[in-house]
């Protein structure tokens, strides 16, 4: 049988062994917002490394976007750069210079869509599309921005089946010594 400060010691020992680390452990894990939600989104930390390929669409560069546009039928650009909204309004503190002829759809690749972005988002993708599910889509922003990453999956979980990622975005276009044009969002309205 063990003595009595024996006992003391290894009650010690176990106590904090097993409590405060492993309790702390599962604490500090709740204490971090995760990055993901249930569904798979990004959610947290939008501008950060991406991986090298978007669940539902294919990694394009900015060469292969430039071969992509030479075919037909020509793919909808499609800018999801996020924007501040308020009171119905988009508030651009500065200008937002897109690729041309992409159509902009601001804070779609928000990883959790209320019903609204949704409906705005749909109501764009149809718009580009003509409503087909298999006319080529461009998904950008800038580069090491999820939220383009989050549209390519959004929009392939909605049947759409020919989707690009350009994940270099609006950087990689400039940095290919491409122009830009200015941009405006495609207007928030819920009216058809």
């Amino acid at each position: 049988m063990y003595s009595t400060s024996r006992q003391l010691t290894i009650l010690l020992l176990s106590s904090l062994l097993i409590g405060p680390g492993f309790a702390d452990s599962d604490s500090r894990q709740d204490d971090v917002d995760p990055l993901f939600s249930w569904e798979g989104f990004r959610i947290a930390r939008y501008r950060s490394p991406t991986p090298d390929q978007a669940e539902g669409g294919q990694r394009i560069n900015t060469a292969a976007l430039q071969s992509l546009q030479q075919q037909s039928p020509r793919p909808a650009l499609i800018d999801v750069q996020p924007v501040r909204w308020q009171q119905g309004v988009f508030l651009t503190s500065q200008p937002r210079f897109n690729l041309p002829g992409s159509l902009w759809l601001p804070n779609v690749g928000l990883g959790e869509l209320d019903s609204d972005w949704t409906e705005y988002f749909h109501r764009g993708l149809e718009q580009v599309a003509n409503g087909s599910k298999s006319y080529p889509l461009v998904f950008y922003c800038t580069a090491d921005c999820w939220m383009s990453w989050n549209a390519v999956k959004r929009a392939s979980e909605w049947g759409y089946n020919r989707i690009y990622w350009y994940a270099e975005g609006t950087d990689g276009w400039q940095e290919a010594d491409l122009a830009l044009e200015k941009a405006e969002p495609l207007p928030f309205s819920l009216q058809p």
